[in-house]
């Protein structure tokens, strides 16, 4: 192993290191880089370090992947990627650039991109609206139209690599359990990734003979994007592992969508995915998008999470990158819960028994909006939510005509959020089974998934829940013991539903555990034939 020169860091630190000796040099750091930024100029030196999927042990292999870096970026950037130069040794002991004395290492060399034109910058100042991200999608499709495709690539980025990628991911991560990932997630989503390659062979397989293979980018999230007027600046392509470059255009896509999602403004990942769709007509990506979205959350987490334990990254810095991979975990657990298709979902049963908890814990996992029963009762009545009232059973607010039209109101609200292609959970009894049948009855028209989960739990367990709530600050419920005792008796029996619709739960026991059992139940029964 041929590590970086001792002396390489603190040299390049240093402004009269370079020409024209600029102000100031800042030095930046990743799992795999020093990158100098001197003045105009930036230079990327690549670390001695070995990961299995990346080797840049010897000087050769680093020799190399900067000429390969310098070739693939100038697809995107040619104006950008300047030269690669070679680090020397003179006689004296002192480290230059230059082609005389002993080569110790080599710098890939480019122009400064103006940071406050980088896409995250815009976005976090709110300088840019979702319609800019149509420029993007046109910058990438046009991108992935003139990229090669057929033959190697075509081999490398079927479904069998694919399946080595995700073995790896979860093979270098094990350690990661209990530090940034929960156990219960990583299995989740190992068990849910493996299963799609399993079940969508047959749509992965025609992708590679459609040609959607091509030599892509492989590393598209928001800090390697800066739109310049009136030009698009993608840089920073992955150079060291083909495997991670010949992929599906839909994967591309999906790893730019996640990142939005990740850094908060899923609106924009949305705008970007529908005009890349429209450029390129290729409708299959619909069907793709949450598994290249958890598959690219993940190795976000995973890389991140190699920050996290390098050394010669600063505490704080390392405290950071952990954070943030358990949150890029996170979010790969989220898409491994997505459904493949908008879901209608009821949680039903008698009040008291976890409704409202679960529909929180679900909602983020699913991205789905909640519909609460009691909040829009009271917002149809024009009652604060926190407002109590302790009507008798059936009686009131909870007459039955109220109760008719805001099941009515939460069915209407639910199709607007159905037709614009997203879950929603309806937090209520729904006691009545002509009720249930006429949530079943909508989402059956609008084509999309239908559950009822229904909550159970001992007595004495929900009996002190009831009690609790009661003084609750913000709590809309007015649910208690004795109403409780009077909806028992008065609850249809739910056996009307086809199976894989009626889902049951326990919840007694902790509100994530109770979410994890329906995600993975849900999954199983929504999912339609392998294909």
């Amino acid at each position: 192993m041929e590590k970086t020169h001792p002396q390489l860091v603190a040299a390049m630190s240093r402004p009269e290191f370079y020409p024209g000796s600029p102000e100031r040099v800042e030095l930046l750091q990743t799992h795999i880089s020093f990158i100098f930024i001197a003045g105009d100029l930036v230079y990327k030196i690549k670390k001695a370090v070995d990961f299995g999927f990346l080797d840049f042990t010897t000087l050769e292999k680093r020799r190399f992947y900067c000429g390969e870096e310098l070739r693939l970026n100038r697809r995107l950037a040619p104006e950008v990627y300047l030269n690669v130069v070679e680090i020397v040794e003179k006689p004296d002991g002192r480290l230059a650039f230059g082609d005389s004395g002993k080569v110790v290492d080599y710098a890939v060399v480019m122009k400064k991109i103006p940071e406050e034109r980088m896409l995250k910058r815009l976005l976090a100042r709110g300088d840019l609206p979702p319609a800019a991200m149509e420029r993007v999608a046109g910058k990438v499709e046009d991108f992935h139209r003139r990229a090669e495709t057929g033959g190697t690539i075509d081999e490398v980025g079927g479904p069998e690599t694919i399946r080595r990628n995700i073995e790896e991911n979860f093979e270098q991560t094990r350690s990661f359990i209990g530090v940034t990932i929960p156990a219960y997630q990583y299995s989740f989503i190992q068990s849910r990734a493996l299963d799609f390659l399993e079940r969508r062979e047959g749509l992965l397989r025609r992708r590679v003979e459609n040609h959607r293979i091509r030599d892509c980018h492989g590393d598209l999230h928001l800090e390697h994007i800066c739109l310049l007027d009136p030009e698009i600046v993608i840089f920073d392509c992955i150079e060291f592992n083909e495997r991670f470059r010949y992929e599906d255009v839909a994967a591309e896509v999906a790893f730019l969508a996640m990142d939005l999602d990740f850094n908060g403004y899923p609106e924009y990942g949305k705008a970007f995915v529908e005009a890349y769709i429209s450029l390129s007509g290729d409708e299959e990506i619909r069907r793709l998008l949450n598994f290249y979205k958890c598959y690219y959350a993940y190795v976000r987490g995973k890389v991140v999470g190699f920050k996290s334990q390098d050394a010669a990254v600063g505490r704080e810095e390392r405290e950071g990158a952990r954070a943030a991979a358990g949150r890029y975990f996170e979010l790969a657990y989220a898409c491994a819960g997505r459904l493949e298709r908008p879901a209608l979902i009821l949680l039903a049963g008698l009040m008291g028994t976890g409704k409202s908890v679960l529909a929180r814990n679900l909602a983020a996992p699913l991205g789905a909006e909640i519909l609460q029963m009691d909040a829009l009762r009271k917002e149809l009545l024009n009652i604060p939510a926190e407002d109590h009232h302790f009507s008798e059973f059936g009686q009131g607010i909870y007459s039955e005509e109220v109760t008719r039209r805001t099941y009515e109101a939460a069915l209407s609200r639910a199709e607007e959020i159905l037709r614009d292609g997203r879950p929603v959970i309806i937090d209520a009894s729904y006691k009545r089974r002509g009720e249930r049948l006429k949530a079943k009855s909508l989402a059956e028209g609008l084509h999309a998934d239908f559950f009822v989960v229904e909550c159970l739990c001992p007595e004495e367990i929900l009996e002190e829940r009831l009690n609790r709530r009661l003084t609750e600050a913000g709590e809309a419920s007015d649910g208690r013991w004795e109403i409780y005792m009077a909806q028992k008796s008065d609850f249809d029996p739910i056996n009307e539903l086809a199976p894989g619709e009626h889902l049951s739960v326990n919840t007694a026991g902790s509100p994530e555990a109770c979410a994890h059992e329906i995600l993975l139940k849900m999954r199983k029964a929504g999912e339609g034939p392998a294909q």
